[in-house]
Formats: C-alpha cells, structure tokens, sequence
C-alpha cells in the first residue's frame, strides 16, 4: 500500500485519503517509519474500504464542457439572487453581497461579514436543492457556526432540509 508521509510539529498520527484515492500519513517528527507502518497495518480494513470509496465517488463525478459551464453560470445569476431575495424576506435578514463562483468544493459560502458566495455548479441541481443551500446560508448571518440554534433555524424555513441535502450529496461533479 503506496502513502506519503507529511512530518510535522503535531502530536498525533492521522491518516486521510484524498479525493483522488491517495493515502496521507501525518505524522508527528518523532515519530519512526516502523512505527506509521503498525499503525497503518492496524487500520488496513479501515484503510481498505476508504480508498474503495473516494475510487466509487471519483467514478461518478460528472464532467462538464466549457459551454456547459457558461450555461451553468448564466443560470445561477438568473436563479440563485431570486432565490436569495425570496427566503431573505421569510427569513428577515440581508447579505452584504450575493456572488456566483466556479467553487467545485462547496455549494455555497456565508464569510464573516455577511457575504454569500454560491457555486455555479448549483444550478445543475433541482430548486429544492438550490433552496436548502440558499436557505442554509442566509441562516448563518443569524448563526456563524452550526450549532442546534443553527439547524432548528434552517428546519423552520426548511422542515424537509434532510431530504434537500440528500440531492446534494448524491451528485457530484467536475469541470473537464
């Protein structure tokens, strides 16, 4: 089983496998090359079925072309403000901003100072879907984290939230 190793002044091993199906070790500087490889052989099964599982979600990861992304585009900053303005009079709060960007790792962004930013990648998705994330991130100008408070907010503008984030998570996607 191929891994890297990342040293570092930390205190703990860890092991990640990344989205490509690449083992990481990190470990602390101390720490021997017999000693990562136990602790490897110990967590092989675990190992094992976490590299099954980012090959599985590699294999399903849609490709879009260059046209389709600029459709994509087009359609969130058609969709996605409309969608913002309508929950946030339900809601009763306002982001600074509202931005379309081409984020391939999360749907949708609340910062610090009230600014949204959206994945244009979103609007591939059913408006249920672009709704539950909409919703999500005008909830975090009332609550930064996701706490209970959090979640007992999105359920009361969204009580089928679970189903919602369901869609997202079944989808997955990549720019060719």
């Amino acid at each position: 089983m191929e891994y890297r190793i990342i040293y570092s002044n930390r205190k703990t091993l860890a092991i990640e496998v990344d989205s490509n199906a690449n083992i990481i070790v990190r470990s602390p500087k101390s720490l021997s090359k017999r000693k990562i490889e136990k602790f490897l052989t110990e967590k092989s099964d675990w190992l094992q079925k976490a590299v099954e599982k980012q090959r599985q979600r590699a294999s399903l990861i849609k490709t879009y072309s260059e046209e389709e992304i600029k459709n994509l585009r087009k359609k969130a900053k058609e969709i996605i403000p409309q969608r913002v303005d309508i929950y946030s009079e339900i809601i009763g709060v306002t982001p600074e901003s509202v931005k379309i960007t081409s984020a391939k790792k999360r749907y949708g962004s609340c910062s610090a100072k009230n600014n949204l930013c959206f994945s244009l990648y979103l609007a591939d998705f059913p408006i249920d879907a672009i709704d539950y994330v909409v919703v999500h991130e005008l909830c975090h100008i009332l609550e930064h984290n996701h706490s209970r408070r959090f979640w007992a907010r999105v359920a009361k503008y969204l009580p089928d939230y679970k189903q919602r984030e369901q869609i997202l998570k079944n989808k997955n996607y990549s720019q060719s």
